[in-house]
Order: structure tokens, then sequence, then C-alpha cells
């Protein structure tokens, strides 16, 4: 926190795409515990093969999926 945090927006993503936790779930290859951990913004370290199928199912970009905020 000294320089900021990183907060992902992966649950807004999902109910944008309209697919259902479950079937997003099956189709990004993860378990329930490590999706609920990306949806809280609960990771201490991001997996870069998880992050590419996030992207991947979602459609979307890195920078749409994470967000610097700057220490105020």
């Amino acid at each position: 926190m000294e320089h900021g945090v990183i907060r992902i927006h992966l649950e807004e993503l999902i109910q944008k795409s309209g697919m259902s936790k479950n079937m997003f779930l099956h189709r990004a290859r993860m378990e329930r515990t490590q999706l609920n951990r990306y949806c809280n913004n609960d990771v201490a370290r991001i997996d870069l093969d998880v992050l590419a199928r996030i992207c991947g199912v979602l459609n979307c970009n890195v920078g749409d999926l994470l967000e610097f905020l700057p220490r105020e």
C-alpha cells in the first residue's frame, strides 16, 4: 500500500458479460476459491496464465481487468 494498490474488476466484467460465474469458472479453468479471491481483490500475486485465461474468456484487455490506484 506504500505505492498504491491494484484493483481487480473481475466481478464487474463477469456481470457485464452476462455469463454466470459457473460458466466463467468452467471456461477459465479456475477453482471457485480462486475466483472468489480474485473477485474480492484478495490476491497477493497474480498468475500470468490465469490472467491470460480470464482475458481470453471475457474478451478483454489486462487494462480492463486491473486498475492501479496510486497512494493518496
